[in-house]
């Protein structure tokens, strides 16, 4: 209890920091855009006071939390495809999933968690949208609703389930994720912000440059080499590893969701405009790393 309270103070205060640094840099240089990463910085306040409450009291907040994470992100999502009234009764019945997914965590039952949506959600959820709808617009609202599923719900779940597959060290694990996504999507961003010049994606995100990610990667990896002696029981090979895996995933997800919502938002600047400070710009990567590192972790040590 005493490392964590540690690792909480030290965080609180790098957060402190963070802020000041952020808020001072936003008002001398007024031509560069840090809308992005005052949006994690404010993502990660929210995350540090749920990790408080996590680790230090009742787990059951944390799974709450995330819950309601899940829902405003796959609301968000829902919000920018263009959709049909027909569409309602699916949009309704995803919704209806979100709770049954995180009872299967808070219950333990690993075996339904994994192929819930999956497998079971994935081949019945078109029938709502089938019975009595037509076929016009169908294979594009189930298809949209499905991948939405994945990412927001299924993948964003599994930081609820580290927690219940290792009670003795799921809390730290999630930090030690969070932590290195979240840094890695700032390093990403600043260097593409200040020395990036090869973009991956312009059409989707101009902010995703390839200096920005190797940059990314290398000091993802080194702060994961600092930070895994105290969050995780890692050994020198994989706490290292572990930068790799995050920084990779993490860039990916980032890209993945920048042309999801290009593709969703081509032709409405208006909402494009008002969903830049979503959720989904927040969480991003996290669809990704939380997944590959947790069956990673599961598939390589027992504890999990």
């Amino acid at each position: 209890m005493s490392q964590t309270i540690w690792t909480l103070s030290v965080i609180f205060l790098a957060l402190i920091l963070a802020t000041l640094v952020f808020f001072i840099a936003s008002k001398t240089q007024p031509n560069k855009d840090f809308s992005t990463i005052q949006l994690r910085v404010k993502t990660w306040w929210g995350m540090f006071v749920i990790f408080c409450f996590a680790t230090l009291f009742n787990p059951a907040v944390s799974l709450l939390s995330l819950m309601v994470l899940c829902y405003f992100s796959l609301r968000e999502y829902f919000s920018m495809m263009k959709t049909r009234k027909s569409d309602r009764r699916l949009f309704l019945w995803s919704y209806l999933m979100i709770p049954l997914q995180f009872y299967w965590i808070y219950i333990g039952w690993y075996g339904m968690f994994i192929v819930f949506i999956p497998i079971y959600v994935f081949l019945f959820l078109p029938l709502p949208r089938i019975i009595g709808k037509g076929t016009i617009g169908f294979l594009r609202s189930v298809s949209f609703t499905q991948w939405g599923l994945m990412l927001m719900v299924f993948g964003l779940s599994h930081l609820a389930y580290y927690q219940i597959a290792s009670p003795e060290f799921g809390s730290n694990l999630v930090l030690f994720l969070v932590l290195l996504t979240q840094l890695n999507d700032v390093i990403q961003y600043l260097v593409s912000l200040y020395f990036g010049k090869r973009r991956v994606a312009p059409s989707a995100n101009p902010n995703i440059t390839w200096e920005g990610f190797m940059v990314a990667l290398f000091v993802t990896t080194g702060i994961s080499y600092v930070l895994y002696p105290y969050l995780t029981p890692f050994d020198l090979k994989f706490g290292i590893l572990s930068g790799v895996i995050i920084s990779i995933a993490g860039y990916f997800g980032s890209l993945t969701i920048a042309v999801l919502k290009r593709d969703l938002l081509i032709g409405n600047s208006e909402k494009q405009a008002v969903l830049k400070d979503s959720h989904l710009s927040r969480i991003d990567s996290l669809t990704y790393t939380s997944p590959v590192f947790f069956h990673i972790i599961r598939y390589f040590f027992d504890f999990m």
